[in-house]
């Protein structure tokens, strides 16, 4: 029950969001795998069993149980994929039943997963205001072609679009404030963005309720962001498409995701890219 370790959504061989990925016969116990996942230190770490034709999949972070990570996900599909071929695998985790498919060219690994069904809806006044005052924004700062939204996909996450890139790239807040505000509002994360072009997007993400200040890449966020992207029409995404997400550039760890959408509000999101073994 050695882990693998797998950075998701890498960008040109580099980058990406490191998890853990732990395949085995059965899933260890709730204490174990938070042991395991704490003494990694990653933000989750996957862990797999064989449960008829499909998995049964939990996720961990250093600090508790994740009920869906889109980067975890990927590690597992690409670490699925080199274990037993290239394909769909389906996964049924604690919440929601999903699936990831592993996809192969040459010596590189890459895959896609389908989110659970997604909404979204404004950010309530008092959750906007608190993020903001964390963040040392202000209204005038915001861009408000994506308004302050709360989406979910699998998890609930906050989404606050700014103007600048240069606000993105000052990102910084006070953790333990932030880690209350999340956990009383149950965020898992808050995605902050820029957009730097038609259909492709700046992202950094905080993941404080988890133990981490930010992630590089966050596939889970990005999942919900399709969601909240189709249920707006944003750039006609109701008659389905792609956008693109770079993150982790502020961190030095380039990371790159693609986001599908078929175009019908609340259906499941494709989320996918590549991977490298560490």
């Amino acid at each position: 029950m050695t882990p693998i370790r797998i950075s998701s959504f890498s960008s040109n061989g580099t980058g990406g969001n490191p998890a853990g990925v732990v395949i085995s016969d059965m899933l260890p116990d709730a204490d174990q795998m938070q042991k395991i996942a704490a003494d990694l230190g990653y933000s989750e770490t996957a862990f797999a069993a064989p449960e008829g034709d499909a998995w049964r999949v939990r996720y961990y972070a250093p600090v508790g149980e994740v009920a869906f990570c889109g980067h975890a996900t990927i590690a597992l599909g690409a670490a699925l994929g080199a274990q037993n071929g290239a394909g769909r695998f389906d996964l049924n985790l604690r919440d929601a039943q999903i699936s990831v498919e592993a996809m192969q060219n040459g010596d590189t690994w890459a895959a896609a997963l389908q989110s659970p069904e997604t909404w979204s809806k404004p950010l309530p006044e008092a959750v906007r205001a608190g993020l903001l005052d964390l963040f040392g924004l202000s209204e005038d700062d915001l861009d408000l072609a994506v308004p302050p939204t709360l989406a979910f996909a699998g998890v609930q996450h906050g989404v606050i679009a700014l103007k600048e890139r240069s606000t993105l790239a000052q990102m910084s807040y006070p953790f333990d404030a932030m880690r209350d505000l999340m956990l009383e509002h149950q965020l898992v994360t808050v995605s902050l963005l820029h957009q730097n072009g038609p259909r492709s997007f700046d992202a950094r993400n905080a993941f404080a309720s988890g133990g981490v200040v930010e992630d590089p890449a966050t596939g889970a966020a990005a999942a919900a962001l399709g969601g909240a992207l189709v249920d707006m029409n944003f750039d006609g995404l109701q008659d389905g498409g792609s956008f693109n997400i770079i993150q982790g550039a502020d961190m030095d760890m380039p990371s790159a995701l693609r986001v599908d959408v078929t175009g019908v509000p609340s259906e499941s999101v494709r989320v996918s890219g590549s991977v490298r073994w560490m």
